[in-house]
């Protein structure tokens, strides 16, 4: 039985979602599978990074991570991703990388993938859940299986208990508010879980 090939794959400003993505790669490697860290393209001009502190801090403690590619979703049987919400949907850079997977798509190598999906914002109420949802709108086209974590496991309620996926509020300083760390890697597991029965089931 060959193991589940994960991609996780994000977009990060402040370093949230990057953290998140390192988060759900433990837990995926613990369940077994083989695993991609990938970041998407950055759209933002450099001068506009560079006058950023925290950004700029992001781009360079990602600066070795490569970036997704339309391989590394052919590649993938499972694909978790992490974006920070921008007025209640994924970010730019996000949705522009899913955008370009057209090609992918046309040729039906989206079909079957297994998905499940994070995110952020600076308030409880920010738009954490619809942006999930908005990503996984663009999934259903895909033929996608989304993988959410409900309330599968206890770990979700003390990260605030939002079924579609793991979301975290993020303070003025940049620091994550709940503990979610659990949470991450109990969805990261479960995805590889469900994308295992999606190969056993296909042989």
């Amino acid at each position: 039985m060959s193991n589940v090939k994960l991609a996780v794959i994000y977009y990060s400003m402040g370093g949230t979602n990057y953290q998140l993505a390192k988060w759900a790669a433990e837990g995926a490697k613990e369940a077994g599978a083989e695993v991609r860290i990938l970041k998407v393209h950055e759209l933002a001009p450099q001068s506009v990074i560079e006058n950023n502190s925290a950004w700029k801090a992001t781009v360079d403690a990602a600066k070795d991570i490569p970036e997704a590619a339309s391989s590394d979703i052919e590649w993938a049987d499972a694909i978790i991703f992490s974006t920070p919400t921008r007025f209640g949907v994924m970010a730019s850079q996000m949705k522009q990388f899913l955008d370009t997977q057209g090609g992918l798509w046309a040729q039906g190598k989206t079909v079957n993938k297994v998905v499940s999906a994070m995110s952020s914002a600076q308030n409880p109420h920010g738009g954490q859940e619809a942006t999930i949802l908005s990503l996984y709108t663009m999934m259903y086209h895909w033929g996608a299986i989304i993988a959410a974590p409900g309330y599968t496991d206890p770990v979700l309620f003390g990260a605030g208990g939002n079924p579609y996926g793991t979301s975290v509020t993020v303070d003025q300083n940049g620091k994550m508010i709940e503990d979610v760390e659990a949470a991450v890697k109990h969805q990261a597991k479960r995805t590889v879980t469900v994308a295992q029965w999606v190969k056993n089931g296909n042989k």
